[in-house]
């Protein structure tokens, strides 16, 4: 009885070992490429530029796989506990002999594997949350940065039409002054040359009058050369009075 009882036992250990070391091995496998999600992630987004929209596919499906793979190592690795708890309750029940401590042995292998493998794990995840965090800070510090320029080429192009409106606006104000100027200029050359042609043909009536005009004028003449001559002899006699 206790020898058949002591057989199934030893059955129920190697059942419990062969079941840590196919959870261990199905880890170690995803843990590999768990590993190598990261890597590629990396080199994915390093490669990505800021407003490139093409690879945002691509992006969608690392981002898929990094959370589906870490689901399953995650209820992996809670599988391996659960494996390694009743295991430790299998030793927990036998006496202190030799077969114990081979056991325990055994069972500390075992949690170390499953330390290491969770060790890893939560090392790689966070290392990968850490970055996809800070490029997507980057990613939006780069899409304000553009909505930014965007609104400053935007406002440029607005003040320089606005510049442009203006600028056509003075050069029509000008070119309508000048052409009232010339309007102007045109209606007093023609009043000119309607008053000319008024006093020619008043001289012409009335020649008399246009001789006495002319001696008029050439007697004022005359009177501005002599009032000159008198004025510059004034001036010489004091000069030469200063100097003496």
């Amino acid at each position: 009885m206790n020898r058949g009882k002591m057989m199934d036992l030893g059955n129920h250990w190697e059942d419990l070992r062969k079941q840590a070391r196919q959870l261990e091995n199905e880890t170690d496998l995803k843990l590999v490429s768990f590993s190598k999600l990261g890597t590629n992630y990396s080199s994915f987004r390093e490669l990505s530029t800021p407003g490139d929209t093409s690879p945002l596919l691509n992006k969608s499906n690392s981002d898929h796989m990094f959370e589906t793979m870490a689901m399953e190592i995650e209820q992996l690795l809670s599988r391996l506990t659960d494996v390694n708890d009743k295991m430790s309750d299998y030793t927990q029940n036998l006496g202190v002999n030799s077969q114990s401590a081979a056991l325990l042995h055994t069972l500390q292998r075992h949690r170390d594997i499953l330390q290491d493998y969770s060790h890893e794990f939560n090392k790689t995840k966070a290392n990968i949350l850490a970055y996809r965090d800070r490029e997507d800070l980057l990613g939006a510090v780069h899409r304000d940065i553009d909505a930014y320029k965007n609104s400053s080429r935007q406002d440029l192009y607005l003040k320089e039409h606005e510049h442009l409106r203006n600028s056509d606006r003075l050069v029509d104000e000008q070119i309508s002054i000048a052409l009232a100027t010339k309007e102007n200029m045109k209606g007093q050359k023609n009043a000119l040359s309607t008053v000319t042609q008024k006093l020619n043909a008043l001289a012409n009536r009335f020649p008399l009058i246009n001789g006495l005009i002319q001696k008029i004028n050439l007697r004022k003449k005359r009177d501005s050369i002599i009032i000159a001559l008198v004025v510059s002899a004034c001036i010489i006699l004091l000069l030469l009075y200063a100097l003496h």
